[in-house]
């Protein structure tokens, strides 16, 4: 893992914005463990909030959501959006951490929801990869986090890994909240046909970019365009030609281009039509 950053990509001639990205981990607020070497690498670059947003701007990314995956990083991701006009927040309990949504942390994880700068609950859902908490955790944590967003009428954010099926299902018999958005969309052109059929936004991340994820880009073509999102899940899944180094929302341009490549769109339109479908699903800017 090569701790030196990036070079920014050419600016792209219109505004779009990250939908998912963990500022906290980014400045080390959140201290990397040794077996986190993304993390690390991230942290050594000793990057500021300030530093993070101007280096976006500087190539059009003009928003961040910055998401939380515990208590912790929920509180920061929340104190960050209330500090920076330009950065919004998701706040939640990771799958991985599904243990720990106890009836306390829930009911705080609602009270932060509550707050105007926070626009997401997520990331929640399933992951069925690691498995570090329970499938019968799991599934609780992510029906109490898809009522939450159903009280407080903010998107939720679903981190999906290797659970397609079970996502959908349990989607279907809670209610979906108004407003999903599958983060790091991971599925194929079929889970996307159904993700389209059901209106949940897709956000598409660095993976579309690889060149064994021609999968990705399947499912991104028959997306709609109205139903498109583009992230960077930065520290994690930078583009190519960046794998190996720590990612950063000043990346996005080259996973828009991508998108635009696969969708046959210019990249300024599907920009614009990315911020449209950013101020519907996490409200005006």
């Amino acid at each position: 893992m090569s701790h030196e950053l990036p070079a920014k990509p050419e600016p792209l001639p219109a505004e779009v914005f990250d939908s998912h990205c963990h500022l906290d981990i980014m400045v080390g607020n959140r201290k990397a463990s040794s077996g986190d070497p993304v993390a690390l690498a991230a942290q050594a670059a000793r990057s500021t909030v300030e530093t993070i947003v101007a280096d976006a701007k500087s190539v059009g990314v003009t928003r961040l959501v910055t998401i939380g995956y515990d208590l912790p990083s929920s509180r920061w991701s929340a104190a960050a959006a209330e500090a920076h006009p330009d950065v919004y927040a998701g706040v939640a309990i990771h799958p991985n951490e599904a243990h720990s949504a106890t009836p306390e942390a829930l009911a705080e994880i609602e009270e932060l929801a509550r707050l105007p700068w926070v626009r997401a609950v997520g990331e929640t859902g399933l992951d069925y990869y690691r498995d570090w908490a329970s499938r019968e955790d799991q599934h609780a944590s992510f029906r109490a986090h898809i009522e939450i967003a159903k009280r407080t009428g903010k998107a939720l954010v679903i981190h999906d890994r290797e659970a397609h099926e079970d996502v959908l299902a349990v989607l279907a018999a809670e209610g979906a909240p108004d407003v999903v958005i599958f983060h790091s969309f991971s599925g194929d052109a079929e889970l996307a046909k159904r993700c389209a059929a059901a209106g949940y936004y897709m956000s598409f991340s660095g993976p579309v970019t690889y060149k064994n994820a021609g999968y990705l880009r399947e499912a991104a073509r028959v997306a709609p365009k109205e139903l498109l999102l583009v992230e960077t899940d930065a520290p994690y899944l930078p583009p190519v030609p960046h794998r190996g180094k720590p990612n950063a929302p000043y990346l996005i341009p080259l996973t828009l281009r991508c998108l635009a490549e696969v969708k046959g769109m210019d990249v300024a339109d599907l920009a614009t039509a990315i911020m449209a479908n950013g101020e519907r699903a996490f409200g005006a800017w």
